[in-house]
């Protein structure tokens, strides 16, 4: 809901209605994970996808139908293998798809929110009313709103809050009734340490991939709001006093890209004292070993220089900022779907006084 936000907010300014798709399980295989949506105005406009295209058409007339009737119902649609590998697919499978004729106020607050949270929805067995009761909860537990029934909101809400955790939204069934769990992850977020052009086209790209991302520089020419028009935050200063501010934690991937040791290690050091889940650093090959050594002498064990990611970026062979900065945020993401299996690295971290490979 998430990506189609800003298009449902315009068509709402200029007083068109619209009503949505939202995938609820998948079986097999299929373009879109759950929670993925199809908006559909009444003016016949369009936003999102529930099938990179497979079953778009379908999908519009039976939320156009709804509206007009004023119900809601999930339908289920098969994706062909020929449909599939139109749409970059090995097979096809089926989805199950909860069409709804309008956009609750509850799913518009957390798709705007800063994340952590889930709302919660009694899938329906046919066609059934419009209205319909939804459950929010919080990462931390808390709920709002209500299903009828305060043993079953808490029961939810443990379900909830675990999917939270995961960024997965999911059907659950209790006492053969099914709800659908819509999860609205906080964003994931980047820090970069280094402003300079590589930085630039770093912050555009994470951008664009829904990372909140912050740029740290003690060089107040190079950390401006000019520079990163698209950065949720610019802070000037030593990036190790500004950790804090800049949301290092356990949730954060920090790339470091000023090539000056002065800021370079004290943001990698602060970086790993935070428990960041990547870490990476940009330098040329004798860069690397120097800084390494550096690092061990300023008390980092080895363990964590086996996590530094240096040199930074999957080996995609290019060299100019755009490329480089491609490199880097591809490593990011196959990092965070690594526990899924996805591939975490082309490159090999450097072993303990190994000299690492050119940068």
């Amino acid at each position: 809901m998430r990506d189609v936000l800003d298009e449902y907010r315009r068509w709402a300014a200029e007083g068109v209605g619209a009503g949505r798709a939202v995938v609820v399980r998948v079986v097999g295989s299929a373009p879109r994970p759950a929670g993925g949506t199809l908006l559909v105005a009444d003016d016949g406009r369009i936003a999102g996808s529930i099938s990179g295209g497979c079953v778009e058409g379908a999908a519009v007339d039976e939320v156009t139908a709804a509206r007009r009737g004023g119900y809601r119902t999930v339908v289920q649609f098969g994706i062909t293998d020929e449909q599939a590998l139109g749409v970059g697919l090995a097979c096809g499978g089926t989805i199950e798809v909860l069409v709804e004729p309008e956009v609750g106020a509850e799913l518009e607050a957390a798709a705007a929110g800063p994340g952590g949270a889930a709302v919660v929805v009694r899938l329906p067995s046919g066609r059934s009313d419009a209205a319909t009761r939804r459950l929010v909860v919080r990462a931390d537990g808390t709920l709002a709103g209500s299903l009828g029934n305060a043993a079953l909101d808490g029961r939810l809400g443990e379900f909830s809050a675990a999917l939270i955790a995961t960024g997965v939204s999911s059907v659950v069934d209790i006492e053969s009734e099914e709800f659908f769990i819509e999860v609205f992850p906080a964003p994931p977020r980047l820090v970069v340490v280094g402003a300079g052009q590589v930085a630039i086209h770093l912050v555009s790209l994470a951008h664009e991939m829904g990372f909140q991302t912050v740029v740290v520089d003690a060089r107040g020419a190079f950390a401006t709001h000019e520079r990163f028009p698209l950065a949720d935050a610019v802070l000037v200063g030593w990036p190790d006093e500004l950790a804090d501010r800049a949301g290092i934690d356990r949730d954060a991937a920090v790339v470091v890209l000023s090539h000056e040791a002065r800021f370079d290690e004290p943001a990698i050091v602060a970086a790993f004292e935070r428990g960041a889940r990547y870490v990476g650093a940009i330098g040329s090959r004798d860069v690397q070993a120097m800084r390494r050594e550096r690092l061990r002498a300023a008390g980092v064990g080895e363990e964590q220089l086996m996590r530094l990611r240096a040199p930074i970026g999957l080996d995609l062979g290019g060299r100019t900022p755009p490329e480089v900065a491609l490199a880097i945020m591809a490593e990011i993401v196959a990092d965070r779907h690594a526990a899924t299996g996805g591939r975490l690295s082309a490159r090999r971290e450097v072993a303990p006084g190994e000299v690492a490979p050119s940068a």
